[in-house]
């Protein structure tokens, strides 16, 4: 997943800008964007958008003040349905108490309330005031960043530059360490030596397979940064957003936090949360633990606590409570999260997690979740000496021949891409849920794809059920009694059923369900677990076609989503951060988008609760009525429970379930219990 537009190398330096760039200090007030956001974006029939000057000021200041951002007071339509979104002006009186705000438009002195009544009053009236707000959409491949929209933040002594689109404050390219040796541990980075900094643009991705100059480097650990408000000076508890932090995928050996993917801009927007996406090294450069030297791992692992350390120091500048940090990924982010949630560097530095699709048993999944000793990393990645010639038998000369290495050799061929036991960043070889271990005070949600296996399972040419799945590593013997070949119309593709089912239970579901089952008992405060039926594959990363993609049909030209189809590793990102639209993504079906709507409102009240169902109140003052239909129609979601392993069904039709497979797992080797032991 390498959608990368716009990225440029070199993207913390001084910000030199011939007009000053406004700030919420330099009109004394907080700032919020407040829009509906449905997702459909441009094609929305809900336009209407705001910027929320949230000091209480004069008509006169408020007019100077919208001006000083570029916009004029706001006029507002006169439908209803155009006003309903200020309703969330006064959800938790969380900006204004009084409720009524200075609106322009008209000739006098006008006000509005959050019910959508417009009063004429008097001029001298302190209010907080509603900016238009006219910055455009932006999109993977085009982002406005004129100085018209740009605004500044201060933290500390230091001037952030950033802009904002239509639905948030975007700080992009932000560096969060300086450059380590390669094979060296990165150090939380202060602002203090900065006097200014420029968040207009991404930073270089790390090296990876696919580099070249332009857009990769080793000087790559940067985060990005999306948020609906920006505080003037320190803000209350009570105004603070949570915090979602992600931890991209690829295996440890590729993707960015600048993955338009996981653009963080409707989340924010939508979610009321503050969302960031960061950068780790990978592959060789990232992971080389080499037995008997000084190498000793976790480079990739070590650059994500170090996010974590310069997010907890500074996300309140950018309106985020660093007490409610919810580390959050998929796949090989996943895989991030559970060594987070094992590494006695990370304690304390986050409250909540979720790991969507946490490769976790045999094959591919062994080493994700399972942490290799060092010689035993050692003997996996021992090609990479050769390939370099670096086999000299002196430890200090070795080293030095892998340190002068061109980086792109070192992440092509054998590459090392393994979490390992070093002592420092992890101390055990698994995450410890056994029944003495000590407990995790992180509320955890964690699930799977219906189908998270078929990418990694292969068409055999065979249509032998035990030898197909002998192909594929694993022993038929006992397999077949509990994984029965479908009676399809293909023979071919019923063969692909057996082993995506048997592939997804050995390396997705079955210890994925014994973390939420060991772990509920007395390890974490609450575990939520799930399981997604619907996807839309993201075309980035689509193996296997067609087997991941809803079947084409006259009627439904994009896909026809009830008809069969895998629910396949990777399908729910664009659900996930509502960037089916921005993608470019048409929807199969009337339902894409209310789904996606559903899963971004179920994701940030995780983050901002710790509890994954929507409150009625929050969603009924945002008019997010199409969650609120599910919420009201499904039952709520309860966490596992002591013989009650609830299963929540991701699908347009919300529904619970127990946990599935557990007589297959049980063959499998992998019992509900397995973590306990």
């Amino acid at each position: 997943m390498t959608a990368l537009i716009g990225i440029v190398a070199a993207a913390y330096f001084a910000c030199s800008c011939a007009t000053a760039v406004p700030s919420p200090s330099s009109i004394a007030s907080e700032l919020t964007i407040l829009t509906h956001n449905d997702l459909y974006g441009n094609a929305s029939p809900r336009q209407a958008a705001v910027i929320v000057l949230g000091a209480r000021q004069s008509l006169a200041i408020a007019e100077s003040n919208c001006a000083a951002v570029g916009e004029t007071l706001w006029n507002p339509g006169n439908t209803s349905e155009e006003l309903g979104f200020l309703r969330y002006l006064d959800y938790g009186k969380t900006i204004d108490e009084l409720g009524v705000y200075w609106i322009g438009g008209k000739s006098g002195c006008r006000a509005i309330t959050t019910a959508g009544k417009i009063q004429t009053v008097s001029c001298d009236t302190h209010f907080p005031a509603l900016c238009s707000q006219s910055a455009p959409m932006s999109s993977p491949s085009s982002s406005d960043t004129a100085l018209q929209w740009q605004m500044s933040i201060k933290a500390g002594n230091t001037e952030i530059v950033g802009y904002r689109d239509r639905l948030s404050y975007r700080f992009l390219g932000l560096r969060y360490a300086s450059r380590p040796a390669r094979f060296g541990y990165s150090k939380y980075q202060p602002l203090s030596n900065v006097t200014s900094i420029s968040a207009l643009e991404y930073g270089p991705r790390c090296v990876q397979s696919g580099c070249n100059d332009a857009t990769c480097s080793e000087d790559c650990l940067y985060l990005n940064i999306w948020t609906p408000y920006l505080p003037n000076g320190k803000s209350s508890s009570s105004t603070k957003k949570a915090v979602m932090l992600w931890i991209h995928g690829g295996g440890f050996t590729g993707g960015t936090g600048s993955d338009t993917t996981f653009d963080g801009g409707n989340m924010a927007s939508r979610g009321d949360v503050v969302v960031v996406t960061i950068n780790y090294r990978l592959s060789t450069l990232g992971f080389l633990a080499l037995d008997n030297t000084t190498l000793r791992g976790n480079y990739g692992l070590g650059d994500q606590i170090t996010a974590l350390d310069w997010v907890r120091a500074h996300i309140g500048d950018f309106g985020g409570d660093k007490d409610r940090i919810t580390v959050f990924g998929q796949s090989a982010g996943a895989a991030s999260v559970r060594a987070l949630l094992a590494s006695p560097q990370a304690k304390g530095k986050f409250s909540r997690a979720i790991m969507q699709s946490n490769p976790a048993g045999v094959q591919y999944a062994s080493t994700f979740s399972h942490y290799l000793t060092i010689s035993e990393a050692t003997e996996l990645t021992k090609a990479i000496l050769n390939e370099t010639n670096c086999t000299q038998t002196d430890k200090s000369i070795q080293l030095a021949c892998l340190r002068a290495q061109d980086p792109v050799k070192l992440v092509s061929g054998t590459v090392a891409r393994y979490p390992v036991v070093d002592g420092t960043y992890l101390t055990s070889k698994e995450l410890p849920l056994y029944e003495s271990a000590p407990a995790i005070d992180v509320a955890l949600m964690t699930g799977i794809m219906r189908d998270d296996g078929g990418p990694f399972s292969k068409f055999s040419k065979t249509l032998n059920a035990s030898q197909a799945l002998t192909e594929q590593g694993f022993d038929s013997a006992d397999i077949l009694d509990k994984f029965p070949v479908p009676k399809g119309s293909n023979a071919t593709i019923d063969i692909f059923n057996l082993t995506a089912r048997v592939t997804t239970d050995a390396e997705f579901r079955c210890l994925g369900q014994s973390t939420a089952f060991v772990g509920s008992k007395g390890i974490f405060p609450v575990v939520y677990s799930y399981e997604f039926d619907r996807a839309y594959q993201i075309v980035e990363w689509n193996p296997n076609p067609p087997t991941c993609t809803a079947p084409i049909t006259a009627s439904y030209p994009y896909g026809d989503t009830s008809q069969p189809y895998f629910r396949c590793h990777s399908g729910e990102l664009y659900y996930v951060f509502g960037t089916l639209i921005r993608q470019g993504q048409p929807p199969r079906d009337e339902d894409d988008i209310p789904f996606s709507q559903y899963i971004v409102d179920t994701w940030t009240a995780f983050g901002r609760e710790k509890d994954p169902n929507p409150s009625l109140d929050f969603l009924t003052a945002r008019g997010f009525t199409n969650t609120s239909a599910i919420v009201k129609k499904s039952n709520p979601w309860i966490p596992v429970q002591e013989g009650k392993a609830t299963l929540r069904i991701l699908d347009t039709g919300v529904r619970d379930e127990t946990f599935k497979e557990v007589d297959q797992c049980i063959v499998l080797k992998f019992p509900l219990d397995y973590y306990s032991k």
